[in-house]
Protein backbone atom coordinates (compact mmCIF):
# COMPACT_ATOMS: atom_id res chain seq x y z
CA UNK A 1 0.00 0.00 0.00
CA UNK A 2 2.90 2.04 1.00
CA UNK A 3 4.17 2.00 -3.09
CA UNK A 4 1.02 3.59 -4.21
CA UNK A 5 1.44 6.20 -1.65
CA UNK A 6 4.48 7.11 -2.90
CA UNK A 7 3.85 6.78 -6.50
CA UNK A 8 1.23 9.24 -6.01
CA UNK A 9 3.53 11.82 -3.99
CA UNK A 10 6.12 11.82 -6.96
CA UNK A 11 2.58 12.11 -9.35
CA UNK A 12 2.10 15.25 -7.24
CA UNK A 13 5.77 16.25 -7.17
CA UNK A 14 6.11 15.73 -10.71
CA UNK A 15 3.18 17.92 -11.43
CA UNK A 16 4.13 20.92 -8.88
CA UNK A 17 7.42 20.69 -10.83
CA UNK A 18 5.69 20.79 -14.55
CA UNK A 19 3.43 23.93 -13.56
CA UNK A 20 6.27 25.80 -11.55
CA UNK A 21 7.75 25.39 -14.90
CA UNK A 22 5.13 26.95 -16.95
CA UNK A 23 4.60 30.03 -14.95
CA UNK A 24 8.38 30.64 -15.00
CA UNK A 25 8.23 30.49 -18.49
CA UNK A 26 4.96 32.51 -18.88
CA UNK A 27 6.24 35.22 -16.53
CA UNK A 28 9.60 35.25 -18.41
CA UNK A 29 7.32 35.41 -22.07
CA UNK A 30 5.40 38.42 -20.47
CA UNK A 31 7.92 40.07 -19.78
CA UNK A 32 9.82 39.90 -22.69
CA UNK A 33 6.54 41.10 -24.45
CA UNK A 34 6.33 44.12 -22.31
CA UNK A 35 9.71 45.31 -23.44
CA UNK A 36 9.24 44.85 -26.84
CA UNK A 37 5.90 46.97 -26.20
CA UNK A 38 7.62 49.33 -24.01
CA UNK A 39 10.31 49.32 -26.41
CA UNK A 40 8.45 50.41 -29.52
CA UNK A 41 6.09 53.29 -27.87
CA UNK A 42 9.77 54.85 -26.81
CA UNK A 43 10.80 54.27 -30.43
CA UNK A 44 13.99 52.03 -29.90
CA UNK A 45 15.37 49.91 -33.01
CA UNK A 46 14.75 46.61 -33.10
CA UNK A 47 18.63 45.61 -31.43
CA UNK A 48 18.31 47.81 -28.86
CA UNK A 49 14.20 46.91 -28.23
CA UNK A 50 15.82 43.22 -28.04
CA UNK A 51 17.89 44.49 -25.57
CA UNK A 52 15.85 46.38 -23.33
CA UNK A 53 13.88 43.55 -23.22
CA UNK A 54 15.89 41.20 -21.75
CA UNK A 55 16.70 43.88 -19.30
CA UNK A 56 12.94 43.45 -18.47
CA UNK A 57 13.40 40.03 -17.85
CA UNK A 58 16.11 40.43 -15.71
CA UNK A 59 14.51 43.40 -13.74
CA UNK A 60 12.12 40.75 -12.34
CA UNK A 61 14.84 38.43 -10.27
CA UNK A 62 14.86 41.46 -8.09
CA UNK A 63 12.02 40.82 -6.43
CA UNK A 64 8.74 38.16 -5.87
CA UNK A 65 5.77 39.63 -7.74
CA UNK A 66 5.58 42.22 -10.44
CA UNK A 67 6.58 45.39 -8.80
CA UNK A 68 9.95 45.54 -10.01
CA UNK A 69 8.99 44.72 -13.53
CA UNK A 70 6.52 47.44 -13.39
CA UNK A 71 9.30 49.81 -11.79
CA UNK A 72 11.87 48.85 -14.75
CA UNK A 73 8.68 50.30 -17.13
CA UNK A 74 7.26 52.97 -15.57
CA UNK A 75 10.64 54.76 -14.74
CA UNK A 76 11.70 54.56 -18.79
CA UNK A 77 8.32 55.17 -19.95
CA UNK A 78 7.00 58.91 -20.38
CA UNK A 79 4.94 59.65 -17.36
CA UNK A 80 2.52 62.15 -18.98
CA UNK A 81 1.70 59.92 -21.68
CA UNK A 82 1.48 56.60 -19.93
CA UNK A 83 -0.18 55.89 -17.04
CA UNK A 84 0.36 53.29 -13.67
CA UNK A 85 -3.18 51.81 -14.84
CA UNK A 86 -2.58 51.81 -18.70
CA UNK A 87 1.43 49.97 -17.84
CA UNK A 88 -0.66 47.39 -15.27
CA UNK A 89 -3.47 47.35 -18.03
CA UNK A 90 -1.10 46.12 -20.43
CA UNK A 91 0.70 43.55 -18.23
CA UNK A 92 -2.09 41.95 -17.43
CA UNK A 93 -3.03 41.55 -21.59
CA UNK A 94 0.28 40.38 -22.64
CA UNK A 95 -0.14 37.58 -19.72
CA UNK A 96 -2.79 36.07 -21.61
CA UNK A 97 -0.74 36.32 -24.87
CA UNK A 98 2.11 35.04 -23.50
CA UNK A 99 -0.13 32.35 -21.39
CA UNK A 100 -1.46 31.27 -25.04
CA UNK A 101 2.11 31.17 -26.91
CA UNK A 102 3.56 28.98 -24.17
CA UNK A 103 0.76 26.63 -23.84
CA UNK A 104 0.92 26.30 -27.25
CA UNK A 105 4.36 26.05 -27.88
CA UNK A 106 3.92 22.75 -25.18
CA UNK A 107 1.38 21.14 -27.39
CA UNK A 108 3.42 21.18 -30.29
Amino acid sequence: MSGSFDDRRKGFESKWAHDAEMQFKIMARRNKLLGLWAAGEMGLTAEKADSYAKAVIASDFEEPGDEDVFRKVRGDLDKAKYSDHAIRHKMVDLLEVASEQVLNEVKK
